[in-house]
């Protein structure tokens, strides 16, 4: 079958397995979508580089970036080309301008690396039918509401109430501080505030 196009929609907390979380990937032009329950960590490192944040310090994906351009190693595309009992496999298609290569990685890892090099993510037709679901464009966004996040979490609940009473020259400063001590998932919520503001 055909590859298929996919693009990163973004990620939420998964609703059910706790302290995990669900990137959503898109097929482009469509209406279905794949969700990948990932760890805390790889959701970290696929989100710093959704915001645009820019860690003090290279973070893993960013050192694999930094090392394979170091040595003209470039990332053409990432194939999602297997699932088997709810896990999705991935490979990198890497090349140095004299050899060509597939390697093997985890979906998350592959995620984020196709981010930071900007290149194409795939699956295939058979994937998207087994683990697609279709969603209108506003029932996705609709648990994003911010009533909604407020009803499920109430810790979370303060700290947005906090943000919403600081000016954007506090909340610019705090994010700074966040990514200066590699906060991520705060500054992720400060830079959704000033984003809220903009």
């Amino acid at each position: 079958m055909g590859k298929v196009k996919l693009t990163v929609l973004g990620i939420s907390y998964s609703q059910t397995q706790s302290g995990a979380y669900a990137l959503v990937l898109s097929e482009e032009g469509g209406q279905r979508r794949i969700p990948i329950i990932i760890g805390g960590y790889e959701a970290q490192a696929i989100a710093i580089q959704l915001e645009g944040l820019t860690p003090p310090r290279p973070l893993t994906h960013d050192l694999f970036l930094n090392f394979a351009r170091a040595f003209g190693i470039d990332l053409i595309d990432v194939h999602i080309y297997k699932l088997e009992d709810g896990v999705f496999f991935s490979k990198l298609h890497c090349e140095n301008g004299h050899k060509e290569l597939f390697i093997d990685s985890r979906t998350s890892d592959a995620v984020a690396l196709a981010l930071r090099f900007g290149c194409p993510i795939y699956t295939t037709e058979e994937i998207i039918e087994k683990a697609g679901i279709t969603l209108e464009v506003e029932e996705y966004n609709e648990p994003n509401t911010t009533e909604e996040t407020e009803e499920k979490d109430k810790p979370q609940d303060s700290f947005i109430q906090q943000l919403r009473r600081m000016s954007l020259e506090e909340l610019k400063e705090m994010l700074d501080e966040a990514v200066n001590n590699e906060e991520y998932e705060k500054a992720t919520k400060i830079r959704d505030e000033i984003k809220r503001r903009s």
